[in-house]
């Protein structure tokens, strides 16, 4: 017999990690392709792995030592449950933004609102959004153009109607809104360092970096939200985790008869503001 999928992908997997790679990526790529479960993998693991298959683990490797990440080599990632395209002009969504779903949706029934989700990126929020709640009417905002487009057809795919408008920040909104919600670019500069290769590298950087120390897109969401917002609206947004309390400061001052308050993630680190 000759080799096995799990000894060609432990050998692969121990290969990664001797290069400061992550090791489990490979049998997650494998996985993916093949369209294989956890329970498909055990029945199958001792199984002798093909020579087109061996090739294109070997493939995947080459590109994992670059430090494309996996998403992108596979084209999409799940998010609340449905599947995103994903491409080099979007990030790739992920399980603390799910988060930020879920505390607006559990903060809201599903009686009709007006939304708007800022930087959609995927259309990964906005989607999530109207496909929980469908009498939400709900804009999707992008500065990039490119971003727009993997968005619109993420939503035509997920059969989840959006109304799609290129725009810096709110600048493209004129009617009030019931929800503000974003994912907006918080990284400062200064943590450039601190980053995954494969994001300094592959992810675009306009939907990761901010001025001011991270917190540009914050106060201009602040600003911009005043004239657009229900008088009784909410907003919600993710932020990195040592930013809680300069973004509840931001929101606070712009509305002092609101309720800022600082939530955690599911690590336990300060990851979303909600303003109602």
């Amino acid at each position: 017999m000759g080799k096995t999928y799990v000894e060609v992908l432990s050998r692969a997997s121990s290969f990664l990690e001797a290069a400061g790679k992550e090791g489990y990526a490979i049998e997650y790529l494998f996985l993916a392709r093949k369209q294989w479960n956890k329970t498909d993998w055990l029945l199958h693991m001792r199984e002798e792995i093909s020579t087109a298959e061996e090739q294109l683990i070997k493939e995947d490797m080459a590109s994992l030592m670059k430090n494309i990440p996996p998403q992108y080599l596979l084209g999409y990632e799940y998010f609340f449950e449905h599947r995103f395209k994903v491409t080099q002009d979007t990030l790739i969504p992920r399980p603390e933004t799910e988060e930020l779903v879920a505390l607006c949706l559990s903060h809201n029934d599903t009686s009709a609102k007006k939304v708007v989700d800022i930087g959609t990126g995927t259309g990964a929020i906005a989607i999530s959004l109207k496909l929980a709640r469908p009498a939400w009417t709900i804009t999707a905002v992008d500065i990039s153009e490119s971003a727009l487009k993997v968005a619109t057809e993420n939503a035509e795919t997920l059969q989840a109607p959006i109304i799609f408008r290129e725009s810096d920040v709110l600048s493209a909104i004129t009617g009030k809104q019931d929800i503000i919600i974003s994912n907006p670019p918080y990284i400062s500069r200064a943590e450039w360092d601190l980053m995954d290769e494969s994001v300094r590298t592959y992810e675009p950087k306009q939907a990761l970096f901010a001025e001011n120390d991270g917190l540009a897109i914050y106060q201009k969401i602040a600003e911009e939200s005043q004239g657009v917002l229900q008088p009784d609206g909410m907003i919600f947004l993710e932020i990195g985790f040592q930013q809680g309390l300069a973004v509840q400061k931001i929101f606070q001052r712009t509305y002092p008869n609101k309720t800022v308050t600082i939530h955690q993630d599911l690590s336990g680190n300060d990851r979303m503001i909600m303003v109602r």
